[in-house]
């Protein structure tokens, strides 16, 4: 991709509205090009549309019109969502006409380093974690991408002393081909998305794309504990910094002594896990112990490990960091205190959208806990999760698209109290219906955890929508 000014006066189609494409086409629009933005939603769908059309854009909505990309075509730029089987996009491909996604852009537009952050489960924690690390270190960081802000709008606005600290998914990295991170992190790599990538190797090619332009300068941080990760780290051209809670490295961060340990005998004092920073040739820094880490749960002190090695890489000193990651309490959706009622914790996962993020965070809370469940059907039969139905729940209440197959691995587990959740009138009351299932399940001193390990989209039309209504109902039992 060229720099932005060149388009000025060439055709630019930006396809799809939201926060993303209005940022997209407004920046093309302010360097003179021609931007034509195109939704198939219906007009009364788009409020973005009024805002553009007033500054000059031309708007068109409800269907993809026949012309809209030809020869004369410089370049379309996509909401990462919208698949690539879409006419415009199959013309564009056909036609050599180059398809972004509007990262590609904020890699060309941003003056300040920027840090990419991906995986298939914590991003958002991480992600926020590293801006608060950062702040608290004065080195000036943006939060942007996948965690709400569009990255190209934060891309115009940070100045070149900052650090613009970018959540990306697998579908924004897709339609990358220049991108070039600073900082690039790797969490984690598990089975999911498959129906947008189609294979698992698409879908793990698109997440590796923040590493291929890396450099020697550069450096790459990525999950040792990951064999996937691992694997593919022997190919990044960075300089390596790996994390691991389960093992000590030659270089780069980890917890001493690892996850797991012998459990102590009877009378013996459980040992205390500090967070080690090493670099070859150097002595060990101790940064913090694991057990002051703000958030629970053994994922979050390797996405901990992530954000303070991205930290470290960006200058920060390794005291600064002691006090935010003390006071850091999480994100919203993710692992979320709710409240207790009726002497039952309620939390609030509805973020995790696969079997392994629902893992973690059942994995991460005492029990008996009664699980909330089910959504989006992407194919999985969710077999995976029987081990912690067994092992971890006392009941389980299956909603969604889902809802039958969740009871199947319910069954399978030997579970005894499970309620398949119909749908009703709407989707908040059937939501509700479960939350209440799920409370008269709970005893006072049980856990009910909304952890849907499916996307929210068969119901609601996001995973806030999903967690707000799960926190409205708990609040009205």
């Amino acid at each position: 991709m060229m720099q932005l000014e060149s388009y000025r006066g060439r055709h630019v189609v930006v396809l799809g509205l939201a926060r993303s494409g209005v940022a997209a086409a407004k920046l093309f629009h302010g360097v003179g090009a021609d931007v034509v933005v195109n939704d198939k939603k219906e007009r009364e769908q788009c409020p973005e549309a009024d805002e553009l059309t007033a500054l000059g854009i031309s708007v068109v909505c409800g269907h993809h019109p026949d012309g809209l990309v030809t020869g004369e075509t410089a370049l379309l730029v996509k909401n990462p969502g919208i698949p690539y089987s879409a006419p415009p996009i199959v013309a564009a491909q056909k036609l050599g006409v180059e398809v972004v996604s509007e990262v590609e852009v904020a890699g060309q537009l941003s003056p300040a380093p920027i840090i990419g952050i991906t995986g298939s489960n914590g991003k958002t924690t991480t992600t926020t974690l590293t801006g608060a690390l950062l702040e608290a270190a004065g080195l000036k960081p943006l939060v942007a991408g996948n965690i709400g802000r569009p990255l190209s709008e934060a891309a115009a606005e940070i100045s070149a002393d900052g650090w613009l600290v970018a959540e990306l998914s697998s579908f924004q990295l897709k339609g990358t081909s220049e991108f070039r991170p600073r900082i690039a992190c790797l969490l984690n790599l598990a089975e999911t998305h498959l129906d947008y990538h189609g294979t698992m190797e698409d879908y793990v090619g698109s997440k590796v794309k923040l590493f291929d332009n890396q450099t020697s300068e550069d450096v790459a941080i990525y999950n040792e504990d990951d064999e996937t990760c691992r694997r593919l780290a022997e190919s990044f051209k960075g300089m390596k910094m790996p994390f691991s809670v389960t093992r000590q490295l030659a270089q780069g961060v980890f917890v001493d002594p690892p996850y797991p340990d012998i459990k102590p005998a009877e009378g013996e004092p459980v040992l205390e896990r500090w967070i080690i920073h090493r670099v070859e040739g150097k002595p060990d820094q101790r940064i913090i112990r694991a057990d002051e880490i703000g958030i629970p749960g053994r994922h979050n002190v390797a996405n901990a490990l992530a954000a303070i090695a991205i930290a470290l890489a960006a200058g920060a000193r390794p005291d600064s960091l002691i006090e935010p990651l003390r006071d850091f309490r999480g994100v919203e959706h993710r692992l979320e205190f709710v409240g207790t009622f009726g002497g039952v914790k309620f939390y609030n996962d509805s973020k995790a959208t696969n079997p392994m993020a629902t893992t973690m965070s059942i994995l991460s809370l005492p029990a008996p806990l009664i699980l909330i469940a089910g959504g989006l059907d992407r194919g999985s039969d969710y077999m995976e999760l029987l081990p912690v139905f067994r092992d971890r729940l006392k009941g389980l209440a299956a909603i969604g698209e889902t809802r039958e197959k969740f009871g199947r691995v319910a069954a399978l587990s030997g579970l005894a109290s499970v309620k398949i959740v119909e749908p009703v009138e709407d989707a908040e009351q059937t939501l509700r219906r479960a939350v209440e299932e799920a409370a008269a399940m709970a005893a006072p001193g049980d856990i009910v955890l909304l952890s849907p390990a499916c996307a929210s989209w068969d119901m609601f039309a996001s995973y806030e929508v999903r967690g707000r209504i799960f926190k409205q109902s708990a609040h009205t039992l």
